[in-house]
């Protein structure tokens, strides 16, 4: 192993880079640097080297040329067992490169602030990403350094191993150099994939929200014990560039080690959760809403009024909130068995009292804001694998904003509440999706079933196993009714409401059925389906 001698650093993420520095300016570390990198380390009392000093180049173009040099390339490219590479490097003065501490142009951060092309093209970084790649092609010489989270570990192995860094750790570098660029130019493929040429040029397809190659990345968080059936190995994924808050950046706080259902459970619940501004608990069982309710006092009575939706479904499910977990709360969720509960927070009682479930699994979730609308949809993709092949759609994200009644009885005010609640519910059930509602909660929801009476058949079912009584509340449907056998079987069942997409060519007929048992239908004009 060789001794760091002399190091680069050109840094966009200029976190903890001063203490980094200084420790190996302390070590005897030659440092060379630049622009505002250089400016930064020189105010922190550091000794640098500027790079066009030592290039004997100046900084040009903008600062687009500043490392493009062969006294930078081959001291990182030089390879030190070999003799010709060495007598090369002497003969045309260039000092190997023990280290380059780079990372690149914010190039994801400016798109997703909306940046011009210009300002795009101009944060599409080339020095960076070509140090990075030789050193990283060279680890067994050169040491990469990317992230800032590894700066600690650096500085203690150097200290350790008399100013040098084992060629293990100089491998595990390397691989997140190649990790990070991979994700770079993916970023860059996909967005210059979207946007138009103008003038178009003949042959040149036009732009799109899908460019004609899609590449994506996402870091392993944790290995899973196995996938959906034991016999299925498995591993979590995340984005790590996901700032919403969800499943993926939570907090797991108490439990047994997350299983593949858990966190397809988890994710259900909490987006359903996300989608409400008022208090709100999601019971989730296989993938599907069993319980959801809202309310305007106090989470324990969210979670009471889900539950009682259908409590034999709701043991073993998975619970989500969109408010801090409360004492009264968890004593409630205290008395069946629950695999896991996911909420913003939950407080020192809550806590308290839930730890006694050492298997129960809590995740918190950052703070988010009461307004669905308010959250960062970043990314805005939804992504289903198939054999061979990728389905990609944008996220659905649609809301009601142009309800209209289609029958001679408008929905009164109470109703149109009940309506809206349950649509919201609808949009996250399995099709063909059907949703009765009341006071602010589901008392029946039929999920997943191959003919939308069967779901309308099921939910009536549902509902009055769990001792509600259908009347008086209101229905949802995720799409539109193919035959007015729905209407008929909800007026039987006493249904005063009903929400639907419409867009049926036996729509007129489903109308008339509505008007001829007084039932009050909407239609949204978007379909919610979820296969």
């Amino acid at each position: 192993m060789s001794k760091i001698n002399r190091a680069i650093i050109s840094l966009t993420d200029k976190k903890g880079v001063e203490g980094f520095a200084k420790e190996l300016a302390t070590m005897g570390v030659e440092i060379i640097s630049t622009g505002g990198t250089a400016d930064v380390l020189k105010k922190a009392g550091i000794k640098v080297v500027n790079i066009s000093d030592y290039t004997g180049f100046p900084e040009m173009l903008d600062g687009r040329v500043k490392t493009l040099h062969p006294k930078i390339a081959g001291g990182i490219l030089g390879m030190r067992e070999k003799k010709e590479h060495q007598e090369q490097m002497k003969k045309h003065g260039i000092p190997p490169i023990d280290m380059v501490v780079v990372n690149l142009y914010a190039f994801e951060d400016t798109i997703a602030k909306g940046a011009s092309f210009e300002d795009a093209i101009e944060n599409i970084d080339i020095g960076g990403p070509t140090m990075l790649r030789a050193a990283a092609k060279n680890y067994k010489d050169v040491a990469v350094v990317t992230d800032p989270d590894d700066y600690g570990k650096i500085i203690d192995e150097l200290k350790k191993n008399s100013g040098t860094i084992s060629e293990a750790t100089k491998f595990y570098l390397a691989k997140k150099v190649f990790q990070l660029t991979a994700r770079y130019d993916a970023a860059i493929s996909n967005y210059l994939g979207t946007i138009e040429p103008k003038p178009v040029p003949a042959g040149i397809k036009q732009g799109t929200d899908f460019p004609e190659t899609f590449s994506i990345q996402f870091k392993k968080a944790q290995d899973l014990r196995y996938g959906e059936n034991p016999h299925q190995k498995a591993a979590f994924y995340k984005d790590i560039k996901i700032t919403e808050p969800c499943v993926s950046n939570a907090r797991q706080i108490q439990g047994k080690e997350l299983s593949f259902n858990n966190i397809l459970d988890l994710n259900s619940a909490i987006e359903l959760a996300k989608d409400f501004h008022e208090i709100a608990c999601v019971i989730i069982k296989h993938n599907n809403p069993c319980g959801v309710a809202i309310s305007h006092t106090n989470l324990t009575e969210a979670y009471l009024k889900a539950y009682s939706c259908d409590k034999t479904s709701a043991f073993g499910g998975v619970v989500g909130f969109n408010r801090k977990v409360d004492r009264a709360t968890a004593q409630e969720m205290g008395k069946i068995f629950l695999e896991a509960v996911i909420a913003p927070a939950f407080d020192k009682d809550a806590l308290e009292i839930l730890k006694g479930k050492n298997n129960l699994r809590l995740l918190e979730t950052q703070a988010f804001p009461i307004q669905p609308s308010a959250f960062n949809l970043q990314p805005s993709y939804d992504f289903k694998r198939v054999n061979g092949g990728l389905l990609i759609q944008t996220r659905d994200k649609a809301s009601v904003t142009d309800l209209k009644t289609v029958t001679k009885r408008e929905p009164t005010e109470d109703e149109l509440g009940e309506l809206l609640f349950a649509w919201k519910v609808c949009k996250h059930v399995k099709s063909n999706a059907i949703i009765f509602a009341n006071c602010g909660q589901t008392i029946g929801i039929g999920a997943g079933q191959m003919s939308r009476i069967d779901s309308t058949k099921i939910g009536i079912m549902k509902a009055t196993d769990a001792g509600f009584n259908v009347k008086g509340s209101v229905m949802a449907s995720d799409a539109f009714f193919p035959f007015r056998d729905n209407v008929d079987k909800a007026a039987e069942a006493g249904v005063t409401a009903i929400i639907q997409p419409g867009g049926s060519i036996r729509d007129e007929e489903v109308i008339k059925a509505a008007d001829e048992h007084n039932i009050a239908m909407v239609f949204t004009g978007i379909r919610h389906f979820r296969h």
